[in-house]
C-alpha cells in the first residue's frame, strides 16, 4: 500500500485493503497509486507510482480506463489474463474525484472457475445429448422400419428386436450412470460415517462378476488382507464392480488366443485400505491417464461402446472416492496392461 497517495489519505487507504478482492487506483495519468493486500499477491510485479502499462500487458484493461476517465460513466468488462496462466476477470471500473485530481478505481472478480463449471455443464450436455441420440436414432429407425418394409418379415423382426433391445439397455446404462453421478455430487460434501469390510465386499463383486470373467476367458485371481474401511457400502461396490469390470471388459483375448488373467488385491497400506486390479489389456498410453476419469472421454471410442461403455465409469469412482476422501491412481504403459488403485481412508472407531 502507497502511504503517502494524496487520494483519500488513510481512510481509502483502510477502505480498498478491507476489501476482499483485489482493487486497484490509478491516476488520471494512469498511474498507480494504490493497491490493497488480495492485488499485490495476485500481481506481484505491480509497481507504485509507476504506469500501469509497465506491470499490466492489458489492452482491454487500458481501453476502459481511458473511456471511464473521459466519461466518466463507470463500465464492467471482462479481461482474460493469458500469463503465467489463463486466467478471466470480470472487472468494474468507476471514476472518482479527489480534488483536484481524477482517479479511477478497479474491482477484479476472478471468474477463472465459474467459465470452467460453465463450460463443464456445457460439455457435459452436449455429450449425454449425443450418448442418447444415437441409440435413440437406432431405436426410431428400426420401429420404422418395422412399421413398413418389414411389417411381416419374421426373421428381420427378431434380429431388430435383438440390436433395439441392446440399445435400449445402453440407454438404460447411461440414464443410470447419469443419476449415479448427480447423487454423488449432491452429497460429495457429506463424508460417509460406516464402517464397511472392503475385502469381504470385494469377495462378493469377484463372485458376482465370475460369469462375466468366464464368457470373456478371463481368469480372475483374487488376494485379500482385513481391511476395515470407512464407507458407503454400495457406493464402494460400485467402485469395485467399475474396475473390476473394466478389467475383464479390456483384457478378454482375441479368438484362438490363451486366457487372459486379472489381478485383484484388498490390502492395508498406511491409513489407507487400497483395492488394487491389475490387468492384460492393452494398457494406455501416459497421455491419455490424466484424462481417464473426465465424464465421457474414452480412450478408444468404438470399442468402448462395443464392450457396453458409457464414458461415466471411472468418473463415478473419482466422485465416489472424493466423496470417501480417498483417490484413484492409475499405472500404465501400452502393451502392459494396467493397475488401477483406488484407496479408501481405513475405519477408526
Amino acid at each position: 500500500m502507497n502511504e503517502t497517495m494524496e487520494v483519500g489519505g488513510a481512510l481509502l487507504a483502510s477502505l480498498i485493503e478491507a476489501m476482499p478482492e483485489p482493487v486497484l487506483v490509478v491516476s488520471d495519468t494512469v498511474r498507480l497509486v494504490a493497491a490493497n493486500g488480495p492485488a499485490l499477491t495476485l500481481f506481484p510485479q505491480l509497481r507504485l507510482q509507476a504506469p500501469l502499462t509497465t506491470s499490466l500487458r492489458a489492452v482491454d484493461l487500458h481501453d476502459a480506463i481511458a473511456r471511464v476517465l473521459n466519461s466518466g460513466q463507470a463500465e464492467n468488462i471482462s479481461w482474460l489474463d493469458r500469463v503465467p496462466v489463463e486466467r478471466l476477470f470480470q472487472v468494474h471500473v468507476a471514476a472518482f474525484q479527489s480534488s483536484p485530481a481524477r482517479f479511477v478505481a478497479l474491482t477484479l472478480h476472478d471468474a477463472t472457475e465459474s467459465r470452467r463449471l460453465e463450460q463443464t455443464r456445457v460439455d457435459f450436455v452436449a455429450n449425454a445429448s449425443h450418448e442418447l441420440r444415437t441409440p435413440l436414432a437406432s431405436l426410431l429407425g428400426f420401429i420404422e422400419t418395422l412399421q413398413g418394409p418389414a411389417r411381416n418379415d419374421a426373421e428381420a423382426r427378431a434380429r431388430f428386436l435383438a440390436i433395439m433391445l441392446e440399445q435400449a439397455r445402453r440407454m438404460a446404462r447411461l440414464v443410470d450412470d447419469l443419476l449415479s453421478l448427480s447423487r454423488i455430487e449432491q452429497t460429495l460434501h457429506l463424508r460417509p460415517r460406516g464402517a464397511v469390510d472392503l475385502s469381504g465386499l470385494v469377495r462378493h463383486v469377484r463372485d458376482a462378476l465370475t460369469p462375466l470373467a468366464q464368457d470373456n476367458r478371463v481368469i480372475l485371481e483374487l488376494k485379500t488382507e482385513p481391511a476395515q474401511v470407512r464407507g458407503d457400502r454400495d457406493e464402494l461396490v460400485r467402485v469395485a464392480e467399475n474396475l473390476i469390470e473394466n478389467a475383464i471388459k479390456y483384457s478378454a483375448p482375441e479368438p484362438g488366443q490363451d486366457e487372459r488373467r486379472v489381478w485383484v488385491s484388498v490390502a492395508p497400506r498406511g491409513s489407507y485400505g487400497v483395492l488394487e486390479v491389475r490387468d492384460e489389456g492393452p494398457g494406455i498410453a501416459p497421455e491419455n491417464i490424466p484424462r481417464l476419469t473426465e465424464r465421457f472421454y474414452r480412450v478408444d471410442v468404438g470399442q468402448s461402446r462395443a464392450k457396453g461403455g458409457t464414458g461415466l465409469g471411472l468418473a463415478l469412482v473419482k466422485h465416489i472416492l472424493l466423496r470417501h476422501r480417498g483417490r484413484i491412481s492409475v499405472r500404465s504403459q501400452l502393451g502392459n496392461g494396467a493397475t488401477f488403485s483406488a484407496l479408501v481412508p481405513l475405519y477408526e472407531a
